[in-house]
């Protein structure tokens, strides 16, 4: 299979005809990693500071299959950024763009929770901070737009309310559990909100790893399916193993967030969580924090057959390790097979630290 260009279409037209959208993945971790955020804030400087490196981040997402070049504006609010939000979100807006359109790309401008809301539930306030982010949008011209990153229903509702107001497509996710939101709302309720207040798809996105977010995907989707409401759904899960992280997800574990690498999801790993999430009738897919190029790839790997193509990446990597079986060495040509990495049990090399952790809070 080989890519196949196709006309550029809307995200609801893409998804109500039933393909698979690949979503992109970790920046604010990965830059961190690499030297160009911060640890604590997590605000996205870098587009201004450094927009080599976000440009080169978005091509690699892209060349592994990523649809959508979401904008990297996390954070990026006034509450925040001071008087530097509108020229990052204006420079983001136009890295994504640039990167876009190399392919068969979508770009997303993204919105997440605000620092204040716990503090001050001012609906006022808040919404006219999202309608800040919303006026750059509207004038660099993204394709749709994402409220990512929601602790508390009530304010993805006000997030959505406000992105609403243009006329582009919306989305929102989550990052909740399978217990619900910080105010007990379960996942199905959390759903039935979010498109009641008018967003088109609805998931789950960060704080948990695939595991557990598909078991939030499964409880949003009974939800909607009991109160008869139809919407897309979309999930971005963590690319960390964290089975063992309470209700406030992976940043009360004691690895959080400089200790995680033992916790890396392998891409075997990942191409199970697609299948598992296409099979849950989730068409939007793609990954949050730690989700690498190398995990897109995984999931528009395991989704050839659905998509009709691989994407550029898939050019250096031999499906299911095959590039192996010209290794000189009989043992390992022995593992350029399916069975031996759906089956491999990976040890982690460090014989005295736990499976798991004890969550701080």
């Amino acid at each position: 299979m080989s890519p196949a260009p196709k006309p550029l279409t809307g995200i609801l037209e893409r998804l109500e005809s039933g393909e698979v959208v690949i979503g992109d993945g970790s920046f604010l971790i990965t830059l961190e990693k690499r030297g160009y955020v911060k640890a604590g804030l997590w605000t996205p400087e870098a587009v201004i500071e450094h927009p080599d490196a976000v440009r080169q981040l978005h091509m690699e997402f892209l060349r592994a299959g990523s649809n959508v070049m979401q904008t990297f504006t996390f954070s990026a609010s006034e509450d925040n950024m001071e008087s530097k939000w509108e020229d990052v979100n204006a420079a983001a807006c136009d890295l994504a763009r640039e990167v876009a359109g190399k392919g068969d790309a979508l770009v997303a401008g993204g919105i997440c929770q605000t620092s204040i809301y716990k503090y001050h539930k001012d609906e006022a306030r808040i919404k006219k901070l999202f309608r800040q982010q919303l006026e750059v949008f509207a004038w660099k011209n993204v394709d749709f737009l994402i409220a990512e990153y929601f602790e508390h229903v009530e304010e993805a509702v006000w997030a959505v309310e406000v992105l609403k107001e243009s006329d582009r497509p919306v989305a929102v996710t989550m990052c909740i559990g399978p217990e619900g939101d910080m105010h007990d709302i379960t996942p199905g309720e959390c759903a039935v909100r979010l498109v009641k207040a008018g967003a088109s798809i609805v998931g789950v996105n960060c704080r948990f790893g695939p595991d557990t977010s598909l078991k939030t995907m499964e409880l949003m989707k009974e939800g909607l399916e009991w109160a008869g409401l139809k919407a897309h759904l979309m999930v971005q899960p963590l690319g960390f193993h964290t089975p063992d992280c309470g209700k406030e997800g992976f940043v009360d574990l004691p690895e959080y967030p400089f200790g995680l690498e033992s916790r890396v999801a392998t891409r075997w790993d990942i191409q199970k969580y697609a299948r598992e999430a296409y099979n849950l009738g989730v068409r939007y897919i793609g990954g949050c924090c730690g989700f690498e190029p190398y995990h897109i790839r995984a999931i528009a790997e395991e989704l050839a057959p659905e998509r009709g193509f691989l994407p550029p990446a898939s050019e250096k990597h031999g499906s299911w390790g095959s590039g192996l079986d010209m290794h000189t060495k009989p043992w390992i040509r022995a593992r350029a097979r399916r069975e031996y990495w759906e089956n491999l049990l990976p040890a982690s090399g460090r014989p005295f630290c736990p499976s798991l952790s004890k969550p701080d809070f």
